[in-house]
């Protein structure tokens, strides 16, 4: 009897210095161990483009609230660039912009998810991608390229925009039926600007001065006859301007 009770004393001595030793490293002893994670499946996979390997493997690292911050934007990148190739942009723009809160100091993540925002259309965002990567590393080729080209094409749009709904001519001038007509209506004062544009680059571009000539006496005679034409039965002028833009512009719209 003596004997059990000794045996119930030590295991409940044992018990407790368990529980002491496990509450001590909890709690600032001994350093618990540190869990390990391997992001190397993760960058391999997505190197090779290996989708069904890199989702588990990238998601096992970025998932776990363990992983230390360098690897998790290592696998963030290689997970975002993964994703892009495969056309899956928000997902892709999801992990960079994840990957640029942990570490606001990477070009070439900013110039990756411009380039994203350039896919889906959003060209303001895409800018601002490239010009904070210029600003990290101002001679980022790439992201140089990019933003030329992105400024003078939101240069070219603003230029549009300026002159949307607004014809070849002054308005405050027009005297002609036709032309008040075109000034009231956007779409028309749009087609008469291209017609405008369209002819002017087809005698830019004549052979010669006799060619040039030629061209103008065609657009002088389809203003005669648009003039002439317009309020009478039948006629209808945008679809004349219409045809004339297409006959400007060539059957393969150049």
């Amino acid at each position: 009897m003596r004997f059990h009770k000794l045996i119930q004393m030590s295991a409940g001595l044992v018990f407790s210095a368990l529980s002491s030793a496990a509450t001590h490293a909890a709690t600032g002893g001994e350093p618990a161990a540190v869990v390990q994670i391997d992001v190397a499946a993760c960058l391999t996979a997505a190197a090779a483009d290996d989708m069904d390997k890199a989702g588990p493997a990238c998601a096992a690292v970025i998932d776990n609230e363990k992983t230390a911050k360098p690897d998790l934007v290592k696998a963030l990148i290689a997970r975002g660039a993964l994703l892009a190739r495969h056309d899956q942009i928000d997902r892709a723009i999801a992990d960079d912009s994840r990957a640029l809160q942990l570490d606001p100091t990477l070009a070439d993540v900013f110039n990756a998810r411009g380039e994203l925002w350039l896919k889906k259309g959003d060209k303001p965002k895409a800018v601002q991608d490239f010009g904070a990567a210029l600003r990290i590393d101002p001679n980022h080729e790439k992201a140089r390229a990019n933003h030329k080209a992105m400024a003078r094409e939101l240069e070219r749009i603003g230029a549009q925009m300026a002159v949307a709904g607004k014809p070849s001519f002054n308005c405050a001038g027009a005297r002609r039926p036709v032309e008040k007509a075109i000034c009231a209506n956007r779409e028309l004062a749009d087609l008469d600007r291209e017609v405008y544009a369209a002819n002017a680059r087809v005698i830019r571009e004549a052979r010669d001065a006799g060619e040039a000539k030629k061209l103008q006496r065609e657009q002088d005679d389809f203003i005669a006859r648009r003039n002439a034409g317009f309020g009478r039965s039948g006629y209808d002028l945008k679809k004349a301007m219409q045809e004339r833009l297409q006959k400007l512009n060539g059957v393969d719209g150049y």
